[in-house]
């Protein structure tokens, strides 16, 4: 699930690496940081993947002050979009040497589902990339991956400028919600192409005894939203209240 961003990292209250407030790290059992090379590094990907989603913004722009309609913009950006979400997928290598203290279970789930829509959805079933609904995840996953990818790189720095943390832990309100209905919408258009088509499915009899309905698989991935985005969802709403609480910015500031 895309959210957003969707998607990959809007559910921590610091930004990610474990670098939060003075408090939190005046705590005695402070998760360390990463060391200076990881740093360095981290702020390099980071400048990097906010750079190509700048890139899949513009492109997005320029297609469509050229032919002044929303419609079919997805071919404009489909191949840096391809690149910059499956590269995505180093930041579960990231979690797993511990580079970064996210959860590898998580940021896997967050990133493959990405992954997984770009890829076995909108890629295999090039019939649905002419729908209006994958306008909806790309712009919404644009904007949630330039915001984020910034506010981990100002963080890495520590130079956060409020704007960006104040539209880290706000705009996936509309956002969020907006992904996910660009997603299923996706997914459903999907759905009787795949079942024509019996894209990816295997059938008995067959030498490994072995079944797979990828219709029933796209229906079982559509239902997993319903209870997964709205415990997300409140989740980060909870989030917001904590990091932007006025109490919290009167500690930061003392």
């Amino acid at each position: 699930m895309a959210a957003s961003s969707s998607s990959n990292g809007s559910r921590r209250a610091d930004n990610g690496y474990g670098t939060g407030s003075q408090q939190a790290q005046a705590a005695p059992r402070r998760r360390k940081g990463p060391g200076p090379v990881a740093t360095a590094y981290l702020v390099i990907y980071n400048v990097v993947m906010t750079a190509g989603w700048l890139v899949i913004a513009v492109g997005l722009v320029r297609a469509y002050l050229a032919t002044g309609s929303y419609h079919n913009l997805y071919y404009s950006v489909e191949k840096p979009l391809k690149f910059f979400q499956t590269g995505a997928l180093v930041e579960i290598l990231h979690c797993a040497i511990g580079i970064v203290p996210s959860s590898v279970v998580l940021t896997a789930f967050q990133v493959m589902s990405r992954v997984f829509l770009t890829w076995a959805i909108t890629h295999s079933v090039k019939e649905v990339q002419s729908e209006d609904s994958v306008l909806l995840f790309v712009v919404a996953w644009t904007i949630t991956e330039i915001i984020r990818y910034s506010f981990y790189t100002f963080s890495l720095l520590n130079h956060l400028p409020y704007i960006i943390k104040w539209a880290r832990y706000t705009l996936f309100i509309v956002l969020y919600p907006m992904g996910v209905s660009g997603e299923l919408l996706t997914i459903y258009a999907a759905l009787p192409i795949v079942r024509q088509s019996g894209l990816y499915s295997i059938s008995l009899p067959n030498k490994y005894n072995f079944s797979f309905d990828y219709y029933t698989f796209l229906i079982l991935i559509m239902m997993s939203y319903i209870p997964l985005f709205p415990q997300l969802y409140f989740h980060m709403l909870h989030q917001r209240r904590k990091v932007l609480s006025p109490a919290e910015e009167q500690k930061k500031a003392e």
